[in-house]
């Protein structure tokens, strides 16, 4: 009997510290292979992250995800397990959600459903949540679906904000928090 690994996509559109965590994280295993990290942005470093660590990456534009079935054909073959979104900053398209329901999973940098919507990503959540001055904040994992951070949440994970949180500090710990438990998370839905 020959034992295959379960497969991921992880798609980003930055530096990819999140994507890179993950790749590392499974390449001490078997059980789980990261077999592409795809973006839509040319320069993002996280193709170059993908290359070094020896994962396919691909990028690919607005027409390729919306317009054509490119991307879709290019999932399809994969046959991924679970298609991951590590910090990738565009709305996933409906025809790929029908094909891979409760497959594709998303980190929002707040407890959801606050902060969450089209536009709110990265420091523009941190910048809203000191101006609001709460006391606390997190990351929530959670199913995409066709509406911005609205997906059935799987998990949450929170943070104290102090009086000296800066957007500097809070975007850290943030970073920290995801760093900490996104491979975990993921392990946890490829074991059900």
């Amino acid at each position: 009997m020959t034992y295959s690994p379960k497969r991921i996509v992880i798609f980003a559109s930055g530096a990819g510290s999140n994507a890179k965590n993950i790749i590392e994280y499974f390449q001490a295993t078997d059980a789980v292979e990261v077999v592409h990290v795809l973006s839509n942005n040319i320069r993002a470093k996280v193709l170059q992250t993908a290359h070094d660590l020896e994962v396919n990456a691909l990028h690919f534009d607005r027409a390729a995800l919306y317009e054509t079935n490119e991307v879709l054909n290019v999932l399809k073959d994969a046959n991924p397990h679970l298609i991951v979104l590590a910090g990738f900053l565009w709305k996933m398209p409906e025809k790929i959600i029908e094909v891979f329901p409760n497959k594709i999973i998303n980190v929002h940098p707040a407890l959801l459903p606050k902060y969450g919507g089209k536009g709110m990503y990265g420091e523009r959540v941190h910048k809203a949540i000191l101006e609001n001055k709460e006391t606390e904040t997190g990351i929530s994992f959670h199913y995409v679906n066709e509406k911005y951070d609205e997906g059935e949440i799987i998990k949450q994970f929170k943070v104290k904000i102090t009086p000296d949180d800066t957007l500097t500090s809070l975007t850290r710990k943030i970073k920290k928090l995801e760093h900490k438990h996104f491979p975990k998370v993921i392990e946890k839905l490829l074991d059900r």
